[in-house]
């Protein structure tokens, strides 16, 4: 079982920064679903994928309007991912989940076996 609990959505105005938090928890057979994605989903749109680290460290990036503002992070010795980002536009304003898979890193929901309950952010003036 792997349980992901996501922090630090917040009200921030255009041009702001957030760091949002995932933190995990393991029991039993779970060493195998390193592999952490963060996802968002807007207000009627479909959830989508915004980034994903794998054991290597290295962040993948699916959204080009994200490059170069947000950060993915991860902190092995606590567990915890983070995702920095910066120049928030209002068209980040979502919630935002963390989630875990076995597979390699990919952009589709389906692909990811744990979730976390979501932190939401908005970006308005």
């Amino acid at each position: 079982q792997v349980q992901l609990v996501e922090s630090g959505g917040d009200l921030v105005q255009p041009g702001g920064s957030l760091r949002l938090s995932c933190e995990v928890s393991r029991s039993g057979l779970t060493s195998d679903y390193r592999n952490i994605g963060w996802f968002r989903q807007a207000p009627g749109k479909e959830r989508e994928g915004v980034v994903c680290i794998g054991e290597s460290g290295e962040a993948t990036y699916y959204i080009d309007s994200v490059k170069g503002r947000f950060t993915m992070s991860r902190d092995d010795a606590k567990d915890i991912l983070y995702l920095t980002m910066n120049t928030l536009e209002l068209e980040d304003t979502a919630d935002y989940y963390c989630a875990a898979s076995k597979k390699p890193c990919g952009w589709a929901p389906i692909w990811f076996d744990y979730w976390g309950q979501g932190t939401h952010v908005t970006v308005s003036s």
